[in-house]
């Protein structure tokens, strides 16, 4: 703890000596990330010196700087920045915002959102890198999505007088002990924070212990930024570049891990024979590794097609659609009839998001391995609104329960989505209490009225 504690107070200097030789030793890794990891670090010489390229901040408009660290946290924040910009107008003010990312698949979702000159890396915790993207940016107000702790990022915002908000702030009980093992360099960062909106009362209560000052509860972002409309036009879409009919009976398996998707395709070939009108559509968590998974529906004997392939002409209707693109999930969630939500069967992943199917109305699926979504699980289920297979079996069974009781998988289908529902509002509460930070920016009169207690 007094080793923590020193780095921390030491001059910037010496903790820049810290990251540099961190820095050395990772290249041989970033070098083989590069070269047969499948997946690069992202742009790390624009992270090094933090010359990143974004459109210049407009004369007589605010702007504030998001950053999420991968995909879902840049959805997140999308979400959040349009409901930012929409108050700030009711207020008067215009506002623009600009997002950064740390992932390459996250820098890909932001520019598809944000736009190309309002997405950039996020600078490494380095004062010079993080002072170049401050210069340039020009930000009246920084938001962190969920928990993104450097001392140099929060140290150099906080000294320039720039308010730092935490938004949709989870800390689970294993970040919070190891945080606690360094409190001093914790406490220190969080009492330079402005402000914390916490998830729930749990998240909220374990941010003040360590050191938060100002933390609100206003609900999870995730319920907000799921969709959950079956009729719109980009689910519509993919239903018909796929060739999807009315009548089919899609089991979609989103945001998988191995050996999740070879799992689905043998319940998928088992049920088949029985339900002719069952599809199956695969959505692996990271596209590179489409090639290996092709390959395990090779090995199966299962036909497939590669999304990227799609055009005029739909897939062959006994084909598997394996999706090897980024950013549509969210859309092709609204093609389910029957889910199964990855990263929970082996234990290492800690779950993918489940408010998405839920938010549709499909019969919701997952492995026993959640813990990132820990709160919303326990409340889905208490709402018995989605099942926890075990492993393959289980699995198996629960697709084919699904298919011989379609009148059960509706029913499971239609509690997600009313519990999506009542859980929804987050978004703009968030962005309420994040305006008021701004100077020049006050509540309306209506916005006030609805303001949360403190957490």
């Amino acid at each position: 703890m007094r080793r923590w504690g020193a780095i921390f107070y030491a001059p910037r200097v010496l903790l820049n000596i810290v990251y540099l030789l961190v820095i050395l030793l990772a290249l041989p890794w970033v070098a083989w990330r590069r070269v047969f990891g499948g997946r690069p670090v992202a742009a790390p010489w624009t992270r090094f010196t933090g010359r990143i390229t974004v459109a210049p901040r407009q004369p007589g408009t605010a702007r504030i700087w998001l950053h999420g660290v991968s995909v879902g946290e840049v959805q997140l924040l999308a979400g959040l920045a349009g409901e930012l910009s929409r108050q700030a107008g009711a207020r008067g003010c215009p506002l623009d915002c600009v997002i950064s990312s740390s992932t390459t698949t996250g820098l890909e979702v932001a520019g598809k959102r944000f736009g190309a000159d309002a997405s950039f890396p996020c600078p490494l915790d380095l004062t010079w890198a993080i002072d170049r993207v401050l210069d340039r940016v020009r930000p009246d107000l920084v938001v962190l999505g969920e928990l993104e702790l450097w001392p140099n990022l929060i140290t150099r915002i906080h000294r320039r007088g720039i308010p730092l908000v935490v938004a949709n702030g989870r800390m689970s009980e294993r970040s919070a002990a190891g945080y606690g093992r360094i409190a001093p360099l914790v406490r220190r960062m969080l009492r330079t924070v402005s402000l914390v909106v916490a998830r729930s009362h749990t998240d909220a209560e374990r941010f003040a212990a360590l050191g938060a000052t100002n933390v609100r509860v206003a609900g999870s972002l995730k319920f907000d930024g799921v969709k959950g409309d079956r009729t719109a036009p980009d689910v519509s879409r993919l239903r018909r570049l796929s060739g999807l009919a009315d009548d089919d009976l899609v089991f979609l398996a989103g945001s998988t891990q191995a050996p999740e998707e070879r799992l689905a395709a043998e319940a998928f070939l088992t049920l088949r024979p029985k339900h002719p009108r069952l599809r199956l559509v695969i959505v692996p968590r990271h596209v590179e590794r489409a090639a290996e998974i092709g390959a395990t529906l090779n090995g199966l004997g299962l036909a497939w097609t590669a999304r990227s392939t799609l055009a005029d002409t739909p897939p062959p209707r006994d084909h598997a659609l394996l999706v090897d693109t980024t950013g549509e999930l969210g859309w092709w969630w609204g093609t389910a009839t029957i889910a199964f939500v990855g990263g929970s069967l082996d234990g290492k992943r800690g779950g993918q998001n489940m408010l998405e199917p839920a938010a549709y109305g499909a019969a919701v699926s997952f492995g026993p391995h959640t813990k990132n979504f820990r709160d919303e699980v326990r409340r889905l289920l208490d709402a018995d609104a989605a099942v926890v297979v075990a492993d393959g079996t289980a699995l198996e069974a629960f697709v084919a329960r699904c298919l011989a009781d379609p009148g059960w998988a509706a029913d499971l289908g239609g509690r997600a989505s009313r519990f999506v529902a009542s859980q929804r509002g987050a978004v703009a509460t968030t962005a309420s209490l994040i305006l008021d930070l701004m100077p020049g920016m006050r509540p309306s009169p209506g916005e006030a009225a609805a303001r949360l207690p403190a957490g």
